[in-house]
């Protein structure tokens, strides 16, 4: 588990995040994860091709429509979807994803592990950031 921690916290420590997911309903994780990063000091970045904009911030419709560097994506969408980012996710140079719950199945793990990122199952972004704040 140590090698967990370790993998976690070198993730906190980068500051440049996309979110896979993001939506603009409120009581969502894909908006609640992608707005507390940004209160946390995080540069995060929306990906959704159902948005051009949330609150006045633009939104991607892809992973490589980002010209900024990313260092970590977060996934907030159904399996299938990040199996098909994992690509763009490798071509844009990213090594790091945390998959939220829900976001990975074993074909996607798989494919990770095929492509060399690193990544991190079972936890919640949202759950850790909230958790610092006490």
């Amino acid at each position: 588990m140590r090698g967990y921690e370790s993998l976690k916290d070198q993730m906190l420590n980068l500051k440049n995040w996309a979110v896979i997911g993001v939506t603009s309903k409120k009581d969502r994780y894909g908006y609640k994860i992608w707005k507390t990063l940004k209160e946390h000091g995080y540069n995060a970045y929306g990906v959704s091709p159902n948005y051009d904009e949330i609150e006045g911030e633009k939104i991607y419709h892809s992973i490589e429509d980002i010209t900024d560097t990313i260092e970590v994506v977060d996934m907030v969408v159904a399996p299938k979807i990040s199996l098909n980012v994992l690509d763009e996710i490798k071509n844009k140079g990213i090594e790091f994803v945390f998959f939220q719950p829900g976001s990975y199945n074993e074909e996607v793990l798989e494919k990770a592990d095929e492509l060399g990122l690193s990544y991190i199952i079972e936890d919640c972004i949202y759950a850790t950031l909230k958790a610092m704040e006490n």
